[in-house]
Parts: structure tokens; C-alpha cells; sequence
């Protein structure tokens, strides 16, 4: 007895069928979040947009759903991000992303990210913290605030013979980068903190070279740094410049 298949007469023509369209920007009709709003992005796109403008980073960490929102809209923020100056980063392996301000000449432009000044002592903190977080290759790194001041040893100068002022700067350092969110402190136990992974992605090598440059600098000298470091974070409200309308490009 012969016996016959039927498989090819029965899926012929599936490769003539439309194909699935791949989720992505276009996610079909949208309801409009407000009277006049005519975005041309999805809702979440809108919104990881708005939390990348607003917040210092995103973390998959803290929050997940913007995370994820950000990994799937992220060749459209980029672009959205462009269009005000501003760089898109996202570091993977961390689950962490952030704007940073693209830096060219132009009386045109306009800084959208503050500058957020940064002194001596919270610089030297944030590079001993990126060591401390390299070395520990774990996600989650905890301190405490004695453990800080042992990071300062190693520092002495002559305005920081004063054991007193020179732990309150200490002390004003880790209120810095709680602010931050390069540290958290637990609320049972507010001397232990949670070294932030961020850190690491902000703290690039050429960051950390460039830092330990400053504070081998510091050491030798024997005085304060002059010039303090700067980041930017969130959004720039000056506006003493708008009425100048330049001629160059």
C-alpha cells in the first residue's frame, strides 16, 4: 500500500501570506495622552524620553520598566536626543542609561543639561568608589561611612590638619554622592551605603585616569584643587542668552 502526503498541497502559499510586522516604534493607533497632543512616538518612547531628560540615569536596577523601555526605543531617542545636543548612552552590561551634552561651537546652540559643579573632596570620592567597585566585581557593593574616612588616609595637606574640618568634608563628600545617586544609604542602618553601579558607568577609564591625575596633583601640592569637576544632570533652566541671535554657525 502506497501512502501519500498531503503537506505540500496543504501549505502551499504561506510564503505569499503578509508578515508579521516587528514591534517597534510604529505600535499602531495611539490614543492621545492629551488635548493636542500630536507625538509621533508610542507613549513609552514618550515617556522614557521625558525620565531620560529629568532623571541622572535610568536603571534596570530601580526601574526596570523604563529600562526596558529605553533598550526598545533607543535608535529613536538617540535621534530625539540629537536634535537638543544631547548623547544617549547606555552601558549594557549595567542596565544603566543616560544624557550626556555633545560639546561643539555654535551660537546657536543652546545647553539643555546643567552643569553640576563638583568639588575636590567628592571628586576624590568618586574615584576611590569606581576603584572600589572595579576591584569588588560584584553588583552590589556596600560601605560604610567609617570605611569612607579610612579612603582618606593618604590625604594630607596643610589645610587639612584641622582633623575636625577635614572629616566634615569628608562627611559633605558622601552627602554629595548621595545627591548624586552614586551612593544610597539603608534606612535601618543609615552609616551602611550601597555603592551604586552607575558609578561605573559614568566613571569611564579616561575619567578615572584623568581624576587620578588631579588628585596625585592634590597630594603633591599641598592645597585644595583650584578648579572643581563638573557633570551635568537634568535640565537647564537659564535662559539669560535667548534673545542673542547670533551670525555664526
Amino acid at each position: 500500500m502506497t501512502t501519500h502526503v498531503h503537506g505540500s498541497d496543504e501549505f502551499a502559499g504561506y510564503d505569499d501570506l503578509p508578515a508579521v510586522p516587528k514591534a517597534g516604534v510604529d505600535d499602531g493607533p495611539r490614543i492621545p495622552r492629551f488635548d493636542g497632543d500630536v507625538s509621533a512616538l508610542p507613549d513609552r518612547a514618550c515617556w522614557a524620553l521625558q525620565n531620560l531628560l529629568t532623571r541622572r540615569y535610568v536603571s534596570g536596577d530601580r526601574q526596570p520598566q523604563l529600562w526596558s523601555w529605553v533598550a526598545e526605543y533607543q535608535d529613536v531617542l538617540r535621534t530625539r536626543l540629537s536634535e537638543l545636543d544631547l548623547r544617549l548612552r547606555i552601558v549594557e552590561e549595567l542596565e544603566v542609561a543616560f544624557v550626556e551634552q555633545a560639546g561643539y561651537e555654535s551660537r546657536w546652540g543652546r545647553r539643555i543639561l546643567k552643569r553640576e559643579t563638583i568639588h575636590t573632596y567628592d571628586a576624590i570620592l568618586a574615584l576611590h568608589l569606581a576603584k572600589h567597585l572595579r576591584a569588588a566585581r560584584d553588583e552590589h557593593v556596600l560601605i560604610t561611612r567609617e570605611e569612607i574616612h579610612e579612603m582618606f588616609a593618604g590625604v594630607t595637606n596643610t589645610i587639612d590638619r584641622d582633623l575636625a574640618l577635614f572629616d566634615k568634608r569628608i562627611d559633605r563628600a558622601i552627602d554629595k554622592l548621595e545627591e548624586l545617586e552614586f551612593l544610597r544609604s539603608h534606612r535601618d542602618d543609615p552609616d551602611t551605603l550601597t555603592v551604586s553601579p552607575v558609578i561605573s558607568a559614568v566613571m569611564t577609564a579616561s575619567v578615572i585616569t584623568d581624576l587620578q591625575r588631579q588628585f596625585d596633583q592634590f597630594i603633591g601640592s599641598g592645597e585644595e584643587a583650584d578648579d572643581p569637576v563638573e557633570t551635568t544632570t537634568d535640565t537647564d533652566t537659564d535662559t539669560d542668552d535667548e534673545n542673542d541671535e547670533g551670525d555664526d554657525w
